[in-house]
């Protein structure tokens, strides 16, 4: 079974005003005990289609809404579950990945910990920080943090993409390039804001919260990639971006670490003790 939650989530719905849809297609293999116990867990609609070609025709699209949660057959061999657009036969369906072939690249190329994100949260010599990710979105800083050997809580309050993070998990400890990373992950559902809150109140021990709010992209900034766009959208921004910050900063005893694009203002107009700064975003450092 999965873990339980008792910090409500926010359940995305679709155009019918009901839970988005967790589709398992017969041409899948995969335990569909987990399906629904995943579909449980996180408040999704299960449901089964012959094939994934029946979810962009009319029909399913009247059933569905947009988007649903889809089975799917990866290049290992192994089935995950990703999120679909159903109006775009075109767009691969977005999964969390923690052995994708770039992730990865990533991990062995990207400069280890001369990276700025290494810097910004503190990792120097052989001192790796615990690290609360408190806004997970598709895990891929919790896991570049991991990799780097820190321990990471993420922090996710969106139905739909706790059970995409979680499926990522389940399949990155059984994958011999991210299981031992992977081990160092885990998944809060529920929102920041009254999770932080809850490991103050509990004294965890958390040496550094890292936050990267989602912010509107300028229509004239460069184009996002398809898949991320279909999750920006369907999440939007993050609104209260500034009340993860004074929680964040009751409960870290190093630091906090803000990721903003260049453009946006500090989070509750608040100056950062330092910045390190890259050519489209920053990280803006509270001691």
């Amino acid at each position: 079974m999965l873990n339980e939650h008792i910090i409500p989530l926010r359940i995305l719905v679709n155009e019918q005003q009901t839970p988005l849809s967790l589709i398992k297609f017969n041409d899948v293999l995969v335990e569909v005990d987990y399906l629904k116990d995943l579909a449980s867990t996180y408040s999704l609609n299960f449901t089964g289609l012959a094939s994934l070609s029946k979810i962009y025709e009319a029909p399913a699209q009247a059933n569905f809404g947009q988007h649903a949660l889809v089975t799917i057959d990866q290049a290992t061999g192994a089935s995950a579950v990703g999120l679909a657009d159903l109006s775009d036969p075109k767009l691969q369906p977005l999964c969390v990945d923690f052995a994708a072939d770039a992730l990865l690249y990533r991990k062995d190329k990207g400069g280890g910990k001369n990276e700025a994100i290494a810097k910004a949260v503190g990792i120097k010599g052989q001192y790796y920080p615990s690290v609360v990710d408190a806004t997970a979105g598709l895990g891929t800083d919790s896991f570049m943090l991991a990799a780097l050997g820190c321990d990471v809580t993420m922090l996710e309050r969106t139905n739909v993409v706790c059970a995409l993070l979680y499926d990522g998990l389940v399949r990155g400890r059984t994958m011999p390039q991210s299981a031992d990373i992977v081990q160092r992950m885990q998944l809060l559902p529920g929102s920041a804001v009254a999770r932080l809150a809850q490991l103050k109140e509990t004294d965890q021990s958390v040496d550094v919260v890292y936050l990267d709010p989602m912010f509107p992209h300028k229509k004239k900034s460069a184009a996002v990639k398809k898949p991320m766009k279909m999750f920006q959208t369907l999440l939007g921004h993050d609104k209260d971006a500034d009340d993860l910050l004074t929680p964040a900063l009751a409960l870290a005893k190093k630091r906090v670490v803000v990721k903003r694009p260049n453009t946006a203002p500090f989070l509750q107009d608040k100056k950062p003790s330092m910045q390190i700064k890259g050519k489209k975003h920053r990280f803006d450092v509270y001691l």
